[in-house]
């Protein structure tokens, strides 16, 4: 069975030799040595000032907006996954949803200030599979109607723009560590804030609302990092390099062997340091898609539709029409990416979409 990504586990013996320094503290979570050894090496390695490791990758969204006092409406993107939607109306507040752009497939920054109203108090967006937002112009925007920015940016570990790490953009980013992403601590996840205030403030939410061990500064919620999740990605860390190395040759061999006539590829950002977190296909029409998707699945190959159905759609909201999200979302498939997958198993899965094609 080939499905669409496959848990990079370091060797057991490694985790089980860090786990055990866990074992012989007696502390397994509020923050022991092993999560701050792992934010101290992610700081290193990320080049980014500051990180606050969460055990998801959703709570550090909710954290966000709690932090930063947001109300009214969110404009954010149609095309992410449903938590990036759902932390914003878990929050009390109202998604305004703009359309996204063709080719890098991210939020359609010319779009944004028609949809700004009396209401709006920030801009949420989402880096798509490790492709930038317009980050630039977004920030432009948000100065000039005085708006916050938060960046999901789950897909993104190790994304550079411009030569500057991508976390570092936006009043706050948010990322994930989940088993399926290319670092990951299980489950987990973590804050970016771009000023020392924000930081510490996230810093207190994370943790109950704590300020000091007796006293609290105000409301907070728990999203502290086990002892047991750090444990995990400080054995993964030191393989990031190698994990990188071993997908680029996987899409490099899906780039070779596919045929792109008719059919589009995610456009990167120029400036972007990618990390080959996903391959998407975007094919034709849906029908293409579902055909080809039956097909792989009939040889026990699972892609996955990242993202469907777009976000709009989602029964709890009141329905608005955005033509290229809901055209993308029906006609998308990420195909099998991770380093492990073998050269005639590519072969294979390219074989079965020139097939249908």
């Amino acid at each position: 069975m080939i499905n669409v990504t496959k848990t990079f586990l370091p060797p057991q013996q490694e985790y089980n030799v860090i786990l055990k320094r866990a074992w012989d503290n007696n502390w397994m979570t509020n923050r022991g040595v092993l999560v701050q050894e792992l934010e101290e090496k992610l700081i290193k390695y990320l080049g980014v000032p500051n990180i606050i490791a969460t055990t998801n990758g959703t709570l550090p969204l909710q954290i966000a907006i709690k932090a930063m006092g947001l109300k009214g409406e969110i404009i954010t993107t149609p095309f992410s996954y449903v938590a990036t939607t759902s932390s914003i109306v878990w929050e009390g507040c109202n998604p305004i949803f703009v359309d996204i752009h063709p080719d890098y497939l991210t939020i359609d920054e010319s779009k944004i200030e028609s949809a700004i109203t009396k209401n709006t108090s920030a801009i949420l967006a989402t880096h798509v599979f490790g492709n930038p937002c317009a980050v630039d112009v977004i920030e432009a925007i948000a100065k000039k109607h005085q708006l916050k920015v938060i960046y999901d940016a789950a897909h993104c570990f190790g994304v550079k723009y411009e030569g500057q790490s991508i976390f570092e953009y936006g009043d706050i980013s948010t990322c994930s560590f989940h088993a399926t992403k290319l670092f990951h601590t299980g489950e987990g996840g973590a804050i970016f804030a771009n000023t020392k205030p924000l930081h510490d403030l996230c810093f207190q939410l994370h943790n109950f609302g704590h300020k000091g061990q007796e006293d609290f500064s105000g409301l907070g919620i728990n999203a502290k990092m086990s002892e047991l999740q750090a444990a995990m990605g400080l054995a993964v860390l030191p393989y990031m390099n190698d994990v990188l190395k071993k997908r680029k040759k996987v899409i490099d061999l899906y780039n070779e062997n596919l045929n792109f006539s008719g059919v589009q590829k995610i456009k990167i950002r120029e400036g972007t340091s990618w990390n080959y977190s996903y391959y998407p296909f975007i094919f034709e029409s849906k029908k293409q898609l579902l055909r080809t998707e039956n097909a792989l699945n009939e040889q026990c190959i699972y892609p996955r539709r990242y993202f469907y159905p777009s976000l709009n759609q989602l029964p709890y909201l009141k329905k608005k029409v955005l033509p290229i999200s809901e055209s993308i979302s029906s006609r998308i498939l990420c195909l099998p990416l991770y380093g492990e997958l073998r050269k005639d198993e590519i072969n294979q899965i390219c074989s079965i979409i020139l097939s249908n094609l």
